[in-house]
């Protein structure tokens, strides 16, 4: 066997490659910080939830949204629950017209929705899509991220009876994002 011949690093140049090092290894260090703030979890449910999020909604692009039509509402009642003090339960009839889109927003307490006519297609927290036609029902829990909920038919327009429970005075239903 040959010995292998190892160059001889005068000091300075190594006194330098250990500076470079140790730069590098402290850049490294100020770069995953911040992932020392993230909540711990085993890698196998951590890389679950990241693989299975979608990279990219089903909503339209915020320039088409912004060229459809708007959901209204109306509210139909607002009363206090006397069984549970402090909250109270208000009931919103929402109309979508044609091709009618409602961008992402939040609601401050549970709601539960209920589709009177035509069809809604919704998304809440990055989920699944889904497609409700008259009659179904869903069920947002309080600050629940409702990425959007549309009326994807272009010449029917959709109805449904959304139920708050929230926090006495009837206070804004709507939150922002």
């Amino acid at each position: 066997m040959h010995a292998q011949h190892v160059p001889h690093v005068p000091h300075a140049q190594y006194a330098q490659l250990a500076r470079r090092a140790r730069t590098f290894a402290t850049l490294a260090l100020v770069a995953l910080a911040p992932l020392a703030a993230l909540p711990t979890r085993t890698a196998i449910p951590w890389l679950d939830a990241l693989c299975s999020t979608p990279l990219f909604s089903s909503a339209p692009s915020s320039s088409d949204a912004a060229a459809r039509p708007t959901s209204t509402s109306r509210t139909l009642s607002c009363e206090p629950l006397p069984n549970v003090p402090g909250k109270s339960v208000t009931t919103v009839l929402v109309d979508f017209p044609p091709h009618a889109f409602t961008g992402a927003h939040r609601h401050p307490g549970s709601v539960t929705a209920f589709v009177i006519s035509g069809a809604l297609r919704s998304q809440l927290d990055s989920g699944p899509v889904v497609d409700y036609r008259s009659g179904k029902t869903w069920f947002e829990p309080p600050g629940t991220l409702h990425d959007f909920v549309e009326n994807t038919d272009a010449t029917q327009p959709a109805k449904l009876l959304a139920v708050f429970v929230t926090d006495a005075n009837c206070g804004p239903l709507v939150l922002p994002p």
